[in-house]
């Protein structure tokens, strides 16, 4: 009959795979995290349509886009990610914020918020984040959005307009790659908020608006 020594050195010898399996797993995994990089919301004195309701939906974007990874695209458009860095949260959903924060600094119109507030809208911001990346061999940081102002009355394209800029990255590691998007990305941001500050906005309320909407109805 075994021994419950010979039992334990049967166990033993069965289990020493899967330490070691864990223990390598563990040596995988130990590296240093990746340095965590925000976006900026600037601040200007943008004059707009006060007391209008506008709701900044999350853009849409691309799967390359839509991570929190850092990206870098080359002439011939291939796509690769810097190590060592990441966004704080996943780069749509980063942007949209930053894009709220920046009409909360910079513009008249106050009433701002993402569509799961609740809140009644005036109009809506539909967008496309279309490019953020660093493009070699040049080494700039571009950044384009797409946006469009719909009636949440109607559904209907009120504007629509597309936002480009690019600034110098002076290295293409992490830190410097973040700190040129994040430059970028405060321009085209500004931008949209100039723009839509200055559209003639139409308002759910309006009675002005209901009348043409009701003459345009067929009888």
């Amino acid at each position: 009959m075994p021994s419950p020594l010979t039992d334990r050195a049967c166990l033993l010898r069965r289990l020493a795979p899967v330490a070691f399996l864990a223990a390598l797993a563990g040596a995988c995994s130990s590296g240093p995290a990746p340095a965590t990089f925000d976006l900026s919301a600037p601040s200007a004195r943008i004059r707009g349509a006060a007391g209008v309701q506008v709701l900044v939906n999350e853009p849409a974007a691309l799967q390359p886009l839509s991570t929190q990874q850092i990206l870098v695209k080359d002439a011939s458009g291939s796509v690769s990610y810097i190590g060592g860095g990441q966004w704080a949260d996943n780069l749509p959903r980063l942007i949209q914020t930053r894009l709220i924060n920046t009409f909360e600094n910079a513009s008249q119109i106050r009433g701002v918020s993402r569509p799961s507030s609740g809140a009644v809208a005036d109009v809506q911001l539909i967008s496309e984040l279309r490019r953020f990346e660093i493009a070699t061999p040049g080494n700039e940081a571009v950044a384009e959005i797409s946006v469009k102002i719909v009636s949440d009355r109607d559904g209907r394209i009120v504007n629509g307009r597309i936002f480009r800029t690019s600034v110098p990255a002076s290295a293409v590691d992490a830190a410097n790659a973040a700190r040129a998007l994040d430059e970028a990305l405060s321009v085209v941001m500004l931008d949209i908020v100039r723009w839509v500050s200055s559209s003639h906005l139409p308002r759910r309320d309006d009675p002005g608006t209901a009348a043409a909407d009701e003459a345009k109805a067929p009888a």
